[in-house]
């Protein structure tokens, strides 16, 4: 009777066990994509897009690129893009 108690009790304890790998690393979401922002009020999200690549494309940050197909044929995006990264290189 004994044997079968504790057997009862180790299986509860087991069940309660997490299932995540991830040994030693927080169980807490991600944050947040830690892109910079600029105050771009009343600008189209398109311009604002290509304005942040730009200026961070000059910066030289890891945030920077400039994402060639939207270049082409985004041209809120392509004059965001040209104003961002010509206004960051010259500060």
């Amino acid at each position: 009777m004994m044997r079968l108690i504790v057997a009862i009790i180790l299986l509860s304890v087991a069940g309660c066990a997490t299932t995540d790998n991830r040994k030693g690393k927080s169980l807490e979401p991600l944050p947040p994509s830690t892109r910079p922002t600029y105050n771009l009020a009343g600008y189209p999200p398109a311009f604002k897009d290509g304005y942040i690549d730009g200026c961070e494309t000059a910066k030289k940050s890891s945030y920077g690129f400039k994402d060639e197909r939207r270049f082409t044929k985004d041209n809120q995006y392509h004059n965001g893009w040209k104003d961002g990264y010509n206004l960051c290189l010259s500060k």
